[in-house]
């Protein structure tokens, strides 16, 4: 037995969006199950994410604090995005939003790892980058809005969020993934062994 998620597609007798929002909408599908029956199913369409964990020289993850409505917490997280433009490279949009929301830039780009957010209720697909050799951002900052003027930054070691995640600590899927990610490859094939920037990326097809 092979281990990999494969692409599959039941049968859908009918759709409909019942709700259009600024980003994302919700789609109802009434789909065919295995046995015959035809049933719901609610969720939430989505133009997918990047994700950036920043490693500096001293083994510390760049953070930023922002407050997140739907769950009322401000809650720590690495840099993040949607894919705005479809059929964007995800290495542009990553890069775009380290220099936005930490006006940082990055020498060295790997793929960290690709997983989909909450497949039960939303086709959110996010590739988390691993991106090393940082340095200030040339030019002005960005303008911050909403949610981000209010924006913190921190630089923590790898091990201490490690005991902060498992703790139960901090909460944010990308962070969480992204550190626990990093530390696997570490002690696999190591981390010049992750996959290059451009990999393909199925969930979301982008030009190089």
């Amino acid at each position: 037995m092979t281990i990999k998620d494969t692409r599959a597609e039941w049968e859908i007798r009918s759709t409909e969006t019942p709700f259009t929002g600024n980003k994302t909408s919700v789609r109802t599908d009434e789909v065919v199950m295995p046995d015959g029956s035809v049933v719901s199913r609610d969720y939430q369409v989505h133009p997918g994410s990047v994700a950036v964990l920043a490693l500096d020289e001293e083994d510390r993850v760049l953070l930023i604090n922002q407050y997140r409505h739907p769950v009322r917490h401000k809650l720590w997280e690495i840099p993040a995005g949607l894919l705005d433009v479809p059929g964007e490279n995800p290495l542009h949009a990553a890069q775009r939003e380290l220099y936005e929301e930490a006006h940082v830039k990055a020498e060295d780009w790997r793929v960290l790892t690709d997983v989909y957010t909450t497949p039960g209720g939303c086709d959110e697909a996010v590739r988390i980058f691993l991106a090393r050799e940082l340095s200030d951002a040339d030019g002005e900052r960005f303008a911050a809005e909403h949610e981000e003027t209010d924006m913190e930054h921190a630089r923590v070691p790898v091990d201490e969020l490690v005991r902060r995640i498992l703790a139960g600590d901090v909460h944010n899927n990308c962070l969480v993934v992204g550190v626990l990610s990093l530390v696997a490859a570490r002690g696999g094939d190591g981390l010049d062994a992750l996959r290059p920037a451009d990999a393909p990326w199925p969930a979301r097809p982008f030009e190089s």
